[in-house]
C-alpha cells in the first residue's frame, strides 16, 4: 500500500496557513470590523455568539485578492530550492543588502 502525502505538510498549505493567521489577526481586519460596528454592511445583522443564534461577520476584500498569485510568488521567491540559498554570517548578510 502506497502512503499518501499529508496535505497539511506541503509548502503551499503552510504558506496559505501563515497568510491566513496574519490576516485574521491583522489590525486592518479588526479596524474594518470595528468601523462596521460588527454588523453586516449589506443587511445590518449584528455579530452574535449567542448559542443557537450565532452570527459570524467576515471581512471581504472589495477589490479582490489574487491569493493563488500571492502564494505562488512566496513559494517562488522565498521558498526557493536549497541550491539557490547562501548561508552568511550576520555581517556579510548586512553587507549583501547595503
Amino acid at each position: 500500500m502506497m502512503a499518501t502525502k499529508d496535505p497539511t505538510t506541503t509548502p503551499r498549505y503552510k504558506v496559505t496557513s501563515a497568510i491566513r493567521r496574519l490576516w485574521m489577526g491583522s489590525r486592518e481586519r479588526q479596524t474594518a470590523l470595528k468601523l462596521a460596528g460588527y454588523r453586516c454592511e449589506r443587511c445590518g445583522i449584528k455579530r452574535s455568539a449567542a448559542k443557537g443564534s450565532e452570527v459570524v461577520i467576515e471581512v471581504h476584500h472589495r477589490n479582490g485578492i489574487d491569493w493563488d498569485g500571492i502564494i505562488d510568488l512566496i513559494i517562488d521567491r522565498v521558498l526557493q530550492r536549497p541550491e539557490d540559498y547562501e548561508c552568511l554570517c550576520r555581517e556579510c548578510h548586512k553587507q549583501e543588502h547595503n
